[in-house]
């Protein structure tokens, strides 16, 4: 049997998702001990991350080939408005963060760039790369919150909601489609074009990364 596009994409960034898994931010969520600053912060510039990402959602179901995949990414969009961002606006009241400094956030240098960079290919890319980039996020959310679930739950409880969420069935069901998405969007694709795919996804890796980064070093432009 040939191998998943998918999986190719998964074996190329295994170093970059692993990084991820290791992370201070993830272990500490795993463990409970992440300093609740930190968290805060990464609450804060999720939520705005979010809404950029419900706006990629909704670009993506404007540019879908059928009206099948048009219904499964409105489903997305209030998923993401809906249940995540619900659950984080609880978060945030239980740590004393307001809707309206919710709202009024400014991104982080990582939070811009992550954005900028997924509507920029929603908009000037195919939808296959489009795809692509969307990917990362959904997927890799997933896999941490499937491998912290394995281990003991943290005594924190707002931490073992976060993975109770994240490591769900549900959440596993929605990653799975889109890998399902992009493995048929690139059945019989030419390899010039796999590469631009490849691209978007290993940037999107990369920037998953990054946004823990940005969380435990709580980031703010310098200037």
């Amino acid at each position: 049997m040939a191998e998943r596009f998918t999986e190719h994409l998964r074996e190329k960034v295994t170093g970059i998702w692993e990084a991820q898994h290791q992370h201070p931010f993830v272990r500490g969520i795993g463990d409970g001990t992440l300093d609740k600053e930190r968290f805060k912060f990464w609450l804060r510039q999720d939520y705005i991350f979010l809404i950029e990402y419900a706006r990629l959602l909704a670009l993506a179901a404007a540019r879908s080939p059928d009206l099948e995949t048009m219904t499964r990414f409105a489903q997305l969009i209030n998923e993401t408005l809906g249940t995540e961002m619900s659950l984080h606006r609880a978060y945030a009241a239980e740590l004393g963060i307001g809707a309206g400094e919710l709202e009024h956030e400014s991104p982080a240098p990582t939070t811009q760039g992550y954005t900028d960079f997924l509507l920029r290919v929603a908009a000037t890319g195919d939808f296959a790369e489009l795809a692509a980039a969307l990917l990362p996020c959904m997927w890799g959310f997933s896999e941490i919150g499937q491998r912290l679930a394995r281990l003991p739950a943290p005594s924190e409880e707002c931490y073992a909601r976060w993975i109770a969420t994240y490591g769900s069935r549900e959440f596993a069901e929605l990653a799975q489609w889109c890998r399902e998405l992009l493995d048929c969007l690139t059945e019989g694709l030419p390899e010039r074009d796999l590469q631009k795919l490849e691209a978007a996804f290993f940037t999107s890796s990369r920037y998953e990364w990054q946004f823990w980064e940005m969380a435990w070093k709580m980031e703010r432009w310098q200037i």
